[in-house]
């Protein structure tokens, strides 16, 4: 190996380094929907009626819009689409929707 393709190589194992922790945090939001089975103070499991169960965690500044406007007044059976973002470890719930109750 040349002294001028190791410093190439070098070069963009730097760029891929310092790029994908930025990148991971533009992290597009992704969606889930369904009803919440189950809510605790800091977490809440929402069941998806297709045999999904997804298991979120609120932060500070977790957002609530549509039928409810806040954290606290979300309840069990809930209908709810939640945003988060795919790198985070556990779900973090950036938006919640609450949506109109709908009959199983």
């Amino acid at each position: 190996m040349t002294r001028r393709t190791l410093i190439l190589s070098f070069c963009a194992a730097l760029l891929v380094a310092f790029a994908t922790p930025a990148l991971a945090a533009d992290a597009p939001y992704r969606e889930f929907t369904g009803r919440i089975d189950i809510i605790k103070k800091k977490k809440f499991i929402v069941d998806n009626r297709q045999g999904d169960k997804v298991s979120f965690v609120l932060i500070k500044t977790t957002e609530v819009s549509g039928e409810k406007k806040s954290v606290k007044k979300l309840r069990k059976n809930d209908w709810v689409t939640v945003s988060w973002k795919f790198v985070d470890k556990p779900r973090k719930a950036y938006k919640i929707v609450v949506l109109p109750p709908r009959e199983d």
